[in-house]
């Protein structure tokens, strides 16, 4: 039940637990597995982390160790033949398929490495969510694709092909916030539904978005926008008031109250 993941939309930013968070929002859709079995095999990534810690000390040898654990010894891979399975947005669905998407798959790296104290983040790339390890100078790497370091002029390339003619930003590389990145994995679910033409499913994913991120104007706008496609005004009017009050932009606005003065007609 959508009551299950509120809490996640009341907490700060720095008490969302970014694995245990994901399992959450996943078992809305596995009412009978019992998450026990997902965060014990965490923590035997994060046992066999540790092994490899002792001697792990820059970012280089932690972004290597962190790679042969998660990629190596427990085979977690990007899923390039059915790549818009839903299953891969799924981190339950995830951990028993060994294969992903790349946000679903940066979190399992972030988690783990946090959970032995390494400096971790899930980056903001367009397209192609990669993870840095390490403060001052930090390694990319790529979970995708097995942990494989990703080199300055290979980040430039993928972000040069993801954004095409369009600026470069630090916002390109910046790293993402514990609710941002669970955002973008629920968005990769809704895309997903919406491409199936599943609007009830992707209604669902919606409303779990504004649920752990009450602020995030778009998921508002989005629920809005299906609700009013399944007729149900009375939801669509509450989603879009709520769309007013998180938003100063004047289109974003515009929209909203064009939306709703339809719905008054």
């Amino acid at each position: 039940m959508i009551q299950d993941i509120a809490h996640l939309g009341l907490v700060d930013e720095q008490e969302i637990e970014l694995d245990a968070a994901a399992l959450e929002i996943a078992a809305l859709d596995h009412a009978d597995v019992d998450l026990e079995d997902y965060v014990d095999l965490l923590q035997a990534m994060t046992d066999r982390l540790l092994t490899r810690a002792v001697t792990a000390h820059s970012a280089a040898a932690q972004a290597a160790a962190l790679a042969d654990v998660v990629a190596g010894e427990f085979r977690f891979h990007g899923d390039r033949d059915t790549y818009d399975d839903p299953a891969n947005a799924d981190l339950i669905s995830v951990i028993d398929r060994r294969k992903g998407m790349p946000i679903a798959l940066s979190i399992l790296y972030v988690a783990v490495g946090r959970r032995i104290g390494w400096t971790v983040h899930a980056l903001n790339t367009p397209g192609h969510v990669l993870v840095a390890i390490g403060e001052d100078e930090p390694i990319i790497i790529d979970p995708f694709n097995r942990g494989a370091r990703v080199e300055p002029e290979q980040l430039v390339a993928l972000l040069q092909a993801m954004l095409g003619t369009a600026p470069l930003r630090d916002e390109h590389v910046a790293p993402m916030s514990n609710r941002a990145a669970l955002l973008r994995l629920l968005m990769n679910q809704a895309s997903r539904a919406e491409r199936s033409n599943d609007a009830e499913r992707a209604l669902a994913i919606y409303e779990r978005i504004v649920t752990i991120a009450p602020a995030h104007s778009q998921g508002w706008w989005e629920l809005g926008r299906l609700q009013i496609a399944l007729e149900q005004s009375s939801a669509a009017r509450e989603s879009l008031t709520s769309l007013l009050e998180t938003t100063r932009d004047p289109f974003v606005r515009a929209q909203a109250n064009s939306a709703l003065d339809a719905l008054a007609t």
